[in-house]
C-alpha cells in the first residue's frame, strides 16, 4: 500500500488520478490532498478518500472547508499556505507525490518534493520549463524518481529502453517526435485566426483539461512547453526533437531510432492511461479507461504544424536554440498573457504578439540558482504585465 500525495487535487489531473486510485484500491491510499480554492469539490473528494491532511492555498477557502468539515464525522487536519503545501509534499509518510499545481506556483512544491526524495509524477511542465537543469540536477543530487504524467512524455517514456531518460542519445535514439491534436484551430485560416473568440479557444476536440492548458493548446504553446520539457527530460538537443499534428489523439509520440525503427504508444486520450501507467511503475495497473478499438477508428493521419499560423511553437523551438533563461522568459510572459485572455482583457490573437514582445525585450543568461530564477520570472511578468 502506498501513500498518495495529491497537489492540485480537483483539478482535471486530480480527478484522472482519483479514477485510477478507485480502480486500485488494495494499492494506493490517499494520504493529503491540495487545492486552490475549491471548496465543494475538496469535500466530495475527502469524505469518500478520507485523507489524513488537506491543504488550501487559499486561506478563505481554508476557513470554509473547516467550517463545512466539521459538520461531517470526517477528522483532517486542515491547512493553508504554501509552506504547508511543501509540508505535505515532503511528508515522511508519502511515497508517491502527483505534481499537478497549474503554472509556475508548482514549481516550489514539486522541488521540495524532488528534494525530499520522492518519486514525483510530474504533470506541471513548468517546473520542468522553468527549472530545467537546476531541477534535473536537483532529481540526481537526492535520488528522486521522477516520472512523467503528461501523455506525450509518457509515451516517449514507454517507448524508450529502461533507464534511457536523460540519456536518450546514447540510447540509440535519433528522435522524439511529440504529437499534436492541432487544437480547435488546425483548419483556420490565418484570416479566421484573427477573429477567434475566448469560448472557442476553450473548447477542445478532443481533451478535457483545465482552462489554461486548453487555451495553450489552443495557440500550440502548450506543445512548446513540452517540446522543452522533453528536451530537459530526455537530455536531446533541439535539432532531435519534432512535433507532428496528429488529429486523432491515438499516437501520443513516437520514438525514432538510429536503425531506422519507430516505436510508438497508443491508446485513447484519456488520461487515466498515463497516470495509471506511472503510479503502477514497473508494473501495470487497471486505469479505468476503454480500451482503443483500431479498426474502428479506421485513419490515423499526420502532418507538419504549421508555425506561421501558431507562432507560440515557433517561439519554442527558437527558445530551444537559445536557451538559459529564455525558457523562463517564455513561460512567465505565456502564464501574463493567457491569464489576461481569460480575464477578458486581451483577445487571443494578442497572446503571441504579448509573448513575442516580452522575448524581444529581455536578453537570455544564466539563472544559477532558484532564488535568481523567482527574481527574473517576476522581473518578466510585470513587463508582460505593462504590456496590457
Amino acid at each position: 500500500m502506498k501513500n498518495i500525495s495529491i497537489l492540485g487535487a480537483t483539478g482535471s489531473i486530480g480527478a484522472s488520478t482519483l479514477n485510477v486510485i478507485r480502480q486500485n484500491p488494495d494499492l494506493f491510499k490517499v494520504h493529503s490532498l491540495v487545492a486552490n480554492s475549491n471548496v465543494l469539490k475538496m469535500l466530495e473528494i475527502c469524505l469518500e478518500f478520507k485523507p489524513e491532511f488537506v491543504v488550501f492555498d487559499n486561506m478563505f477557502a481554508a476557513k470554509s472547508f473547516t467550517d463545512e468539515i466539521s459538520k461531517t464525522p470526517q477528522k483532517v487536519t486542515v491547512l493553508s499556505g504554501y509552506h504547508h503545501i511543501n509540508e505535505v509534499a515532503t511528508h515522511p509518510d508519502v511515497d508517491i507525490v502527483v505534481a499537478a499545481i497549474v503554472g509556475s506556483q508548482g514549481l516550489h512544491s514539486a522541488l521540495a518534493a524532488v528534494k525530499a526524495s520522492k518519486t514525483v509524477l510530474l504533470a506541471n511542465k513548468e517546473a520542468l520549463v522553468m527549472g530545467g537543469t537546476l531541477f534535473m540536477d536537483a532529481v540526481k543530487t537526492h535520488n528522486a524518481t521522477l516520472l512523467p504524467l503528461d501523455s506525450e512524455h509518457n509515451a516517449l517514456f514507454q517507448c524508450l529502453p529502461k533507464d534511457a531518460a536523460g540519456r536518450a542519445t546514447s540510447a540509440g535514439v535519433s528522435k522524439l517526435i511529440l504529437t499534436a491534436s492541432g487544437g480547435p484551430f488546425r483548419k483556420h485560416s490565418l484570416k479566421q485566426m484573427q477573429n477567434v473568440t475566448l469560448d472557442e479557444a476553450l473548447k477542445h476536440p478532443n481533451w478535457a483539461m483545465g482552462a489554461k492548458v486548453t487555451l495553450d493548446s489552443a495557440s500550440l504553446m502548450n506543445k512548446g512547453l513540452e517540446l522543452i520539457e522533453a528536451h530537459f527530460l530526455f537530455d536531446m538537443r533541439a535539432d532531435k526533437l519534432e512535433v507532428l499534428v496528429h488529429p486523432q489523439s491515438i499516437v501520443h509520440s513516437l520514438v525514432q531510432y538510429e536503425d531506422g525503427s519507430f516505436l510508438a504508444q497508443l491508446g485513447e486520450p484519456d488520461m487515466c492511461i498515463p497516470i495509471a501507467y506511472a503510479l503502477g511503475y514497473p508494473k501495470r495497473i487497471a486505469s479505468s479507461a476503454k480500451t482503443l478499438d483500431l479498426s474502428k477508428i479506421a485513419t490515423l493521419t499526420f502532418e507538419e504544424p504549421d508555425l506561421v499560423k501558431f507562432p507560440c511553437l515557433a517561439y519554442a523551438f527558437e527558445c530551444l536554440k537559445v536557451g538559459k533563461s529564455s525558457f523562463t522568459t517564455l513561460n512567465a510572459a505565456n502564464e501574463i498573457a493567457v491569464e489576461a485572455l481569460l480575464n477578458k482583457q486581451i483577445l487571443f490573437k494578442d497572446v503571441p504578439i504579448l509573448i513575442d514582445k516580452t522575448l524581444t525585450h529581455f536578453s537570455s543568461q544564466d539563472l544559477n540558482n532558484i532564488d535568481e530564477l523567482l527574481e527574473f520570472d517576476q522581473q518578466v511578468r510585470a513587463y508582460t504585465h505593462s504590456l496590457i
